[in-house]
């Protein structure tokens, strides 16, 4: 698969990684990292999950406009798009995997129409087409 970016941007970690520094080059994001205290850390910063997880739904949201406006059903101004990114074990190489749940909120649409507008995002949706196969996604719809 051939992609020509249309826009590219990198951050910069430095420190210990999770317990350290982000810096994106634009500036707009300039965080310090903490494990969470669920992985033995303080909690005082953020962490990959939560910045996977603002990127995502921001991301899918924006997919689930898209998409949706093509299919002929906008999505209502009031829809939303949680997502839940879980970090544990992977059993299989000792190492850690992640989980993610997508929750869309499609008020005032029936649930049938709903779901079928998510799963288009789901396709359409570039963290969603990275992911596939590397991360188990649970998609809900909320109506």
């Amino acid at each position: 698969m051939a992609i020509e970016p249309a826009y590219s941007i990198s951050s910069k970690a430095s420190g210990g990684g999770r317990d350290g520094e982000v810096v994106s080059a634009s500036g707009q994001i300039d965080l310090e990292l903490r494990p969470p205290k669920e992985l033995g850390g303080s909690g005082d910063g953020s962490n990959p999950e939560e910045l996977f997880s603002a990127g995502y739904a921001a991301c899918f949201l924006g997919a689930l406009r898209a998409t949706s406006k093509q299919a002929g059903t906008p999505a209502p101004d009031d829809a939303t798009v949680t997502v839940t990114v879980g970090i544990g074990k992977d059993e299989s190489d000792g190492g850690f995997g992640l989980v993610v749940g997508i929750e869309t909120y499609l008020p005032g649409l029936d649930e049938a129409t709903a779901k079928e507008l998510a799963e288009k995002a789901h396709a359409f949706c570039p963290y969603s087409k990275a992911t596939k196969g590397n991360i188990d996604h649970h998609l809900t719809v909320r109506v």
